[in-house]
């Protein structure tokens, strides 16, 4: 099961995943709206037992701390972006790791540009890009640690080779397809060769 909540002033994407076998989930970015998030767990009897984290920002890590506490589940985020957190986190996602979950299991990308230690996390036939890749669009550069390079770079070598019918979820907005991006996304041009 997948579930996308939308949540906060900043319309942050939050995504539920759970095995239906195992009743075992995780938490993308539980960045706001704590107690919605935790009645959509209780609804579907999930045990999570990861709460991962895109990148260090208030928009997608608000809620965090708050969710942790209620379901004990250990937080992961990348290292460069753990000083966005008010705690410790459990442990540091790193470029190529996997998680399970289920039948399930998750890969860890580390996508910088909008944040130092942006990640993206794929799963068979879906990616979860955070704000590095949005429908039509890309996540801001401006910030501090911010590289548009970079980040363009991530997209074109680490998402767009997953395949043309990969589901992308984005940290805001809607869900897209890599292929959709890839042809018409404005930022990559046709300059490039995917």
């Amino acid at each position: 099961m997948l579930r996308k909540l939308v949540v906060g002033p900043y319309q942050a994407n939050c995504y539920i995943l759970g095995c239906k076998e195992t009743k075992e989930g995780v938490v993308i970015d539980p960045g706001d709206e704590v107690l919605r998030i935790v009645k959509e767990i209780s609804e579907n009897a999930l045990k999570i037992l990861y709460i991962l984290i895109t990148h260090g920002h208030i928009d997608h890590i608000g809620g965090a701390g708050e969710l942790k506490q209620i379901t004990k589940a250990p937080l992961f985020i990348h290292n460069l972006d753990a000083p966005g957190l008010h705690f410790r986190p459990d442990g540091y996602l790193y470029d190529g790791q996997e998680l399970h979950f289920g039948t399930y299991s998750i890969s860890v990308i580390h996508t910088p540009g909008h944040s130092p230690g942006g990640v993206s996390f794929h799963s068979p036939g879906a990616i979860f890009t955070g704000d590095t890749l949005f429908a039509g669009s890309i996540g801001r550069t401006d910030f501090p640690g911010g590289d548009h390079n970079k980040l363009i770079d991530g997209a074109v070598t680490k998402i767009f080779p997953l395949g043309d019918d990969v589901r992308v979820y984005p940290g805001h907005g809607p869900t897209t397809t890599v292929g959709r991006e890839r042809l018409t996304n404005p930022f990559f041009s046709s300059s490039h060769t995917f």
